[in-house]
């Protein structure tokens, strides 16, 4: 008599196939990086068609999100400033109150602020229009990494930074507002203190950082869109995608902080 064959159980099945699609899906990833990435440096994506096809979806991007942003970013520094100030009033720690909220809000929340609001207002609905005008059929493979991915992955990452840059220089000037008024008196301790902040090490850990999150946002949506199995699966495909890509940023911040604090 044969012994009954040995069968997985259900569980255990489940749980080898859902490892294996998140590993696919976090190997997509980084494959369309490495794709991308040689596009970016090969001269035959940069032609005359290319070129203004790149320029007009970079302006398409971040145009209609640039004044929204930064009149937000503004806003929410002079309201964060006159808390941080009030609080450290009452405590009698005033001389770092102006400090603390360079830290916080110009190295920690706006370059995450910027890269979450490009996301939800550009990259991912432009992940989405790609996998219809994938699923549409017509252009496919390099022919459309290079015709269509591109040029939104480029236009991400621009949107992304130059949001993060324009903010940040909006915030550092509210800051200064907030707490000395218009007028000059306080410029000069204020510029001692900016150089204390912005240290090499952590200019250079907010540069990376504010790369790494724009990166993120630009790509993880794009392989999200441009692997959409079917229609039905586009709706799954797009809150994986939203959770990896959350995922990359949380792990960013959090080696940035340890970077700049230990």
């Amino acid at each position: 008599m044969h012994a009954p064959a040995m069968t997985p159980a259900p569980w255990l099945d489940r749980f080898w196939r859902g490892a294996r699609a998140r590993l696919l899906a976090w190997w997509r990833i980084l494959d369309l990086g490495a794709v991308v990435l040689v596009l970016l440096l090969s001269p035959s994506s940069w032609g005359s068609p290319a070129r203004l096809r790149l320029a007009r979806q970079i302006v398409r991007d971040t145009l209609p999100i640039l004044l929204g942003f930064t009149v937000l970013a503004a806003l929410i520094s002079l309201v964060l400033t006159r808390i941080v100030v009030v609080t450290a009033l009452s405590y009698g720690l005033t001389r770092y109150a102006l400090e603390m909220v360079v830290r916080v809000l110009v190295l920690e929340l706006i370059p995450l602020t910027a890269a979450l609001f490009v996301a939800m207002r550009t990259t991912i609905p432009s992940g989405a229009q790609l996998a219809r005008l994938r699923l549409a059929g017509g252009v496919q493979g390099v022919a459309l990494v290079r015709a269509e991915v591109l040029p939104r992955v480029v236009a991400g990452l621009h949107a992304s930074i130059t949001l993060a840059a324009l903010s940040c220089v909006v915030a550092l000037a509210m800051a200064y507002i907030g707490v000395y008024g218009v007028n000059l008196a306080g410029l000069a301790g204020y510029t001692r203190m900016f150089g204390q902040v912005f240290t090499p090490q952590i200019t250079l850990v907010f540069a990376l950082k504010t790369l790494l999150f724009s990166l993120a946002v630009a790509v993880i949506p794009m392989a999200s869109g441009l692997y959409a199995a079917g229609a039905g699966a586009s709706a799954g495909n797009a809150l994986g995608g939203l959770a990896r890509m959350f995922a990359v940023l949380l792990l960013i911040e959090v080696i940035s902080l340890m970077g700049n604090y230990y």
